[in-house]
Parts: structure tokens; sequence; C-alpha cells
């Protein structure tokens, strides 16, 4: 069992790396082939005061002067190795940059899936305990309307009600505790919808399986089959769910972290946007596709954990399993 699942995560992981090197392709030449060569236009911009021994340095060090496929593979190969290039707009090395804002982002993004995830388990909960104009009614409406509403719109309320109106923290402060905890909370409140949903209607489902009903007519408590036999099974379309978010969680956390006056990627972003410094942008896409790419791989690696059936099952009846 052991070297089978050795041999399913080894076929994962060079999927992944695959993945990553085609986003990393596919992003270089959509910026390649933009019109109105937008790198000279930042370089012979009077604005950005480059001299022209700069603007050699650059040209030679991106291969600008070179056939496009040269310079996909010097890039590539720079990327690889993990340079990631200079930034047009500071001419700091592109890491450095992103290394500055990185934990921010990461830290928001982090808080907002445990705010998410204690979110769905007590809807979850809810609608299994709760009396069942309660647990079947208002809570099981609540991921609906989690999900028709923006993070921005959840943000402004926040910092109107929690920060103008009752002090608990300033918005000049936005790196702050109670700052991130409420950030955390206006982009986990839309993505605990999704997995709340999940959750909800694979518990319904597995608690109307036969072993659930042998379980209660042995005397078993309701906490007790909950911990140790619909939550384990009703998990894994979560773990699934989780690894498709992630993508919302890295857009999301750009947006609240313009609406909180956070220092994270969203800001990075918003800079390089405007001075068209497209160093950073493409490791900043591509640094995206990785995460998405390796929180999938991770999902994929977690699966036969919980349901050892999935390493041995063809593909399409692994996504039935999934399901």
């Amino acid at each position: 069992m052991n070297r089978d699942y050795a041999t399913y995560a080894l076929r994962r992981v060079l999927q992944a790396i695959v993945v990553i090197l085609l986003a990393y392709v596919f992003t270089f030449v959509v910026i390649s082939v933009l019109p109105g060569d937008p790198v000279s236009a930042v370089l012979n911009n009077p604005q950005n005061a480059f001299t022209q021994d700069q603007i050699r340095d650059i040209i030679a060090y991106y291969g600008l002067d070179q056939p496009v496929y040269v310079q996909l593979w010097e890039s590539l190969s720079r990327f690889v190795t993990g340079d990631l290039g200079l930034s047009l707009r500071t001419h700091l090395p592109v890491s450095r940059m992103i290394g500055e804002v990185l934990p921010s982002t990461l830290a928001l993004a982090a808080a907002a899936l445990a705010v998410a995830l204690v979110l769905a388990l007590a809807i979850a909960l809810g609608t299994r305990y709760l009396p069942r104009r309660y647990g079947q009614g208002v809570l099981r409406a609540f991921p609906s309307l989690f999900l028709s509403m923006p993070n921005f719109v959840i943000g402004l309320v926040l910092i109107q009600v929690f920060a103008f109106q009752l002090g608990l923290f300033r918005v000049i402060d936005s790196e702050g505790s109670w700052a991130t905890f409420f950030a955390a909370v206006a982009l986990g409140i839309p993505v605990s919808a999704q997995v709340a949903e999940v959750l909800v209607a694979n518990l319904d489902h597995e608690s109307r399986q036969d072993y659930a009903f042998l379980a209660r007519s042995r005397g078993l408590g309701k906490t007790r089959l909950f911990l140790r036999h619909l939550l384990k099974p009703s998990a894994l379309p979560v773990v699934t769910v989780l690894a498709l978010v992630v993508g919302e969680l890295l857009g999301g956390a750009v947006i609240t972290e313009q609406i909180f006056g956070r220092t994270g990627i969203g800001s990075l972003v918003q800079r390089s946007v405007t001075a068209q410094d497209l160093p950073v942008l493409q490791v900043v896409v591509s640094l995206a596709a990785v995460a998405f790419v390796v929180v999938n791989l991770l999902a994929d690696l977690v699966y036969p954990l919980l349901d050892p059936r999935v390493r041995l099952l063809p593909e399409r009846r692994r996504a039935e399993v999934a399901a």
C-alpha cells in the first residue's frame, strides 16, 4: 500500500511541476506579445530617469535584444534557480520586494481560511444539533447569504462599525491584531459559504447511510457519531473545495488589503500596474499559479489518507469518489 501511495504521490508531484512551468511560460508569452512594447516604453519614459547605461544593462539582463524564445529560456532558467529578476520601477530584486510584503498577505489569507473553517464547522454543527426550526431553516440559509455578500462590502461595514463607532481598532494601524482579525473576517465569510454548503450536504448524505443508522441504534451519542463516523467521510469533498478556493483567497486578499490599508501583495500589484513594472507582475502571477498548484497538490496527497480507495481507482472513478 505504501508503494502504491509513493507512486501516486510521485505522479502528482511531476504533474504539478509541469503545470507550474506551463503557467510561467504562458504568462511570459502573454506579456511578450502585448502591443506597444511596454518594457521599452517604461525604459524610455523620461519620468523614470533611466540613464543610457542603465537601459543597456536592463536590456542585456533580460535579453530584450534577443529573439523571444531566447528571452523565454533565460527567464525560465532564472525562475527555476530562484532569480526573479529586477524591478523596472525601483531597480531592486523582485524577490526582495515580494519578500517584504508576502508575510502580511500570507497571514491574512491563513487567518481568513481559519475564519472560514470555523464558520463552516459552526454552521454544519448547528444543522445537526440545534432544534429543527433553527438548524434546518435559519442556518441553512447562511451559506447563500454569505456567498451573495462581496468581501469589500463586508470590509466597509466592519470598518464603519468596529473601527469608527466602537473603536476596537484604528484604520491607520492596519497591521494590528484586531485589524488583521476583521480583515480576515471580511475575506473569510464569502469563502466559508462554499465550504459550509459542501460540508452540510455531505453530512446529510452520510447520516442517511446504513452505518449511521446502525450506530444510532446501538446508542451512540450524537457527538461521538459526528466525530467518529460522519466527519471523516464528509471531509473529502471539503478538501476539494478548499483547494479550489485558494484562488478566491488570493484574489480577495488583494481587494481586502486595499480596503483595510494593509501593505501586502495587493499594494505591490497596484503600484506595479500603475508603473507598468512587468517583471514584478509576471512574478506575482507566476507565484499565484505556484500557490494554487501546490495547494491542489497537497489536496491530492491528502485524499488517499482520508479514503484509501482514491489512489487505487482510475481517474474517472476517483472523481466520482471525491464527489
